[in-house]
Parts: structure tokens; C-alpha cells; sequence
């Protein structure tokens, strides 16, 4: 028999028993859709935590950051006790002698409660951050107008200042902010009242706006609007706001991914010689291992989905045997003659397993549609219960379909093995004989 032939009268007696059929296929059908939606779920959420990585520097990124306290190797933490910090000259230092280091971002940050004033009397509560110009290549991120802080600004401590969308929004209401300035109070909004940073224009800071950034959005890992920042050169938040030459944080981007241990150990190196053999004083944060939690978490979930969606495969194909063991049952005539005219073993045992072969590829396509329907369906609930994301995108990759399909037919070929030897081992006497 031939394929076409085969395939032609498997799904004529597909056509002929259409309700039989479709309940038959229906654990097919629900398990392919359950595999496609759980991959199309997952592989979303696996998009969001890369798009998420960017939006903070890539997952090629370690922070190095002094705070009151360090996570020891036993991993306790302990009070930092050292009187070393970072300097401007350790960012130059590591640029200059790890070569596995791309870039450097020195940052000063202060997140929260600083009281920012625009010309005409709006005024809001934001954080600003010092930086230099390699933030913008670092982070990936272009104004949207204006320019960005130059080397000249941090060279010359420039006034200069650069907002986020949302600050620009806020405080000039949809005019062109370029050229206008705004007024940063010193020191935590936290520490102030409002009213005494009014009546002390001496508290306050007066900078010229060169530039607007592109929205980005908020971080999911950390919860920062990072369109509700100010941006400063680097050397004129130490010069006008902290009154030292300390740096906070140095977010070093290594080269690749694969170099980010090596870039970790010549930083370290760097460190250590600058500050009399002491590492013990910042404390080192991965982008990439945060990544990777999130990464395993995820993993987990869709290995709990696949079982039991594999489980609905199993009942599936088991339902397909019984269905072929009825049909051989009920087919016994036809099979003793079409043997009695001269059909082979072969040829029986050919015309079942396509039979079982096509039901499961026709279960495949309609779970493949159904699966893709039902990813859309899942992420539209998604972002409804997991609001800290606009939208939450159901990836089902061509592969993923090619091989739910495939996974389908392979399926009917497993569970369709039985009856299709069972129906080419009949005896054409004793076939014709059954009533």
C-alpha cells in the first residue's frame, strides 16, 4: 500500500466515525495544547526577565557597591567596619588594566525624596543619580531629545542635567524642557521639609536640562521607575551634593556573558591593590545570577506543566489504542478480504498505523491550534493578576510547533503498533467467517 493510499483511507475512516473520532483524539488535542501553552507561558516569562535585564544593563553586568553591611562567605552579613571606598581613580584603574572589561559606570545614587523644582513652580519628589557618559552606552539607552551628559560635563563639572521622561512630563506638562532649568535640593527630601527647602534657595541647586530620555519603564527586580530619575555628571554630585570624591557603586560590563568570572577577578585584583589588599569592604551582585534564579524557578514550573501534560498525552494515546483495537474488531470482514485478494501482512498492518498515525496528526494540528489560542488567552490573564507588567508575550516558537506535531504522529505510532499487528495477524479464513 502506498502512503498517500494509506493516509487516504485512514482519514475516510476518520470522516466516517466523526464524534467517535473527535472524543478519541480530544486527549491529544488537550495535552498538545497544554504543552504549547505552558512552553508559550514560560518562554514569555523568560522574555520578560531578558527585556528586564537590558532594561538595567545586561546580563554581561556586575555591580560592585559599598554598603553599612557585608555578606560574609558563610554568607552572614556583618557590619562594614572599613574606612575604604571607592574612588573616581578605581573606575580609570579598572578600565585601564582588565581586559576582559568592556566598560565602566561609576554611579552615585540617590533614589528617592529630593525635592526638584522647574522655572515656572512645578515641583515633585524624584531621585537623581551621578554618572558619566558611558551610562548611555553601558544601559543602552538614548535620549529622546536633546543630547546626553558628555565627558566635557563631567571634565568640567557642568551643571548640566538630564531627566527622565516622567520627571519631564510632571514638571513642563508636554513643553520642550531643553534649555530651561530645574532646581535640586541637597541632601534627602527625607531629612527636609518642604517649606525650609522653599525658603532656602541656598539648599537648592539650579541646573540647565540638556536632554530627555526615551522611556524605559520600571525594573521588576528592583521596583525603580527608571523614568523617575535625574541624571548628573558624576563630578558635579560630588562637588555640589556629597562633598567628597567617593563613588557609591561601580557597575562594570564585562565583554561577553561567558567572561563575566574573569572580569569579576580582575576587578577584584584592581580593587585589592588600590585599597592596601582589602576586598572585605563592597559587596558583588551578578546580574547573571539573579537571572538565573528566576531562570530555574521558571524551569521547575514547566516541568510540573509538561508531566502533567504529558500525563494527558499518555491518556490520550491509550484512548487512540482502544479506538484502533474497536476498529480492527469491527473491520474483521474487510480485513479477511482484502487479504483474500491478495493484500500482505504488511499491507494491513501499513493501513492501521496510518490510520492511528493520521488521527493523532489531525489531534496535533487542532491542539496546535487550540494551544496557541489558549498561550494568548493565558498572558491576557497574566497580566491581569501579575500587573507590575503591561503585557506579558506568549512566545510559541515555529520549532515548538514542528515538534508538538511530529511528537503527535510519533504518538500514533507507539500506541497504534498493537492493533496493527494484532489486524495483520487475523487469519483471511477465519475473518471472513465473523458475522
Amino acid at each position: 500500500m502506498r502512503i498517500g493510499e494509506g493516509f487516504s483511507v485512514g482519514f475516510a475512516a476518520i470522516h466516517a466515525n466523526k464524534m467517535r473520532s473527535l472524543l478519541t483524539m480530544l486527549g491529544i488535542v488537550i495535552g498538545i495544547a497544554s504543552v504549547l501553552a505552558m512552553i508559550a507561558i514560560g518562554d514569555g516569562a523568560k522574555l520578560i526577565v531578558l527585556q528586564d535585564a537590558q532594561k538595567i544593563g545586561g546580563a554581561n553586568q556586575v555591580t560592585l557597591y559599598r554598603s553599612s553591611h557585608i555578606r560574609k562567605g558563610s554568607g552572614r552579613w556583618e557590619r562594614n567596619r572599613s574606612n575604604e571606598y571607592f574612588e573616581y581613580g578605581d573606575v580609570l584603574a579598572i578600565e585601564a588594566e582588565c581586559p576582559s572589561v568592556e566598560g565602566v559606570i561609576p554611579r552615585i545614587p540617590q533614589w528617592r525624596g529630593v525635592l526638584v523644582q522647574a522655572e515656572g513652580g512645578a515641583e515633585k519628589r524624584t531621585g537623581y543619580e551621578g554618572i558619566t557618559s558611558f551610562y548611555q552606552i553601558g544601559m543602552n539607552w538614548e535620549p529622546a531629545s536633546g543630547r546626553f551628559i558628555t565627558e566635557d560635563d563631567v571634565t568640567d563639572r557642568a551643571k548640566v542635567c538630564v531627566l527622565g521622561s516622567d520627571v519631564a512630563s510632571e514638571l513642563f506638562q508636554g513643553q520642550d524642557p531643553i534649555g530651561k532649568t530645574i532646581k535640586i535640593a541637597r541632601g534627602s527630601g527625607n531629612r527636609r521639609r518642604r517649606w525650609e527647602q522653599r525658603s532656602q534657595d541656598r539648599s537648592m541647586e539650579r541646573f540647565t536640562i540638556v536632554g530627555v530620555m526615551e522611556p524605559r519603564g520600571r525594573s521588576l527586580r528592583f521596583g525603580w521607575n527608571l523614568d523617575d530619575r535625574v541624571l548628573l555628571p558624576l563630578t558635579t554630585v560630588q562637588e555640589r551634593f556629597t562633598g567628597n570624591d567617593r563613588v557609591t557603586m561601580i557597575s562594570v560590563q564585562a565583554k561577553s556573558v561567558e567572561l563575566i568570572n574573569q572580569a569579576k577577578e580582575e576587578v577584584t585584583e584592581v580593587i585589592r591593590k588600590r585599597h592596601r589588599n582589602q576586598d572585605n569592604f563592597f559587596n558583588v551582585w551578578e546580574m547573571r545570577a539573579g537571572m538565573e534564579q528566576l531562570f530555574k524557578i521558571s524551569k521547575v514550573i514547566k516541568i510540573v506543566l509538561g508531566v502533567i501534560a504529558g500525563f494527558s498525552l499518555l491518556v490520550g494515546g491509550i484512548g487512540i489504542m482502544n479506538m484502533m483495537l474497536v476498529s480492527v474488531t469491527e473491520r474483521t470482514r474487510e480485513i479477511g478480504l482484502r487479504k483474500a485478494v491478495g493484500a500482505k501482512r504488511r499491507d494491513i498492518l501499513f493501513q492501521f498505523l496510518i490510520e492511528a498515525i493520521a488521527m493523532c496528526s489531525v489531534g496535533g494540528i487542532i491542539g496546535l491550534g487550540l494551544g496557541v489560542a489558549a498561550g494568548h488567552g493565558m498572558a491576557n490573564v497574566a497580566v491581569n493578576i501579575v500587573k507590575i507588567v503591561p503585557e506579558w508575550p506568549a512566545v510559541v516558537s515555529t520549532e515548538w510547533m514542528i515538534i508538538s506535531v511530529a511528537f503527535s504522529a510519533l504518538i500514533g505510532i507507539v500506541f497504534g503498533v498493537y492493533p496493527a499487528v494484532k489486524a495483520a495477524q487475523l487469519s483471511p479464513i477465519e475473518a471472513l467467517r465473523t458475522e
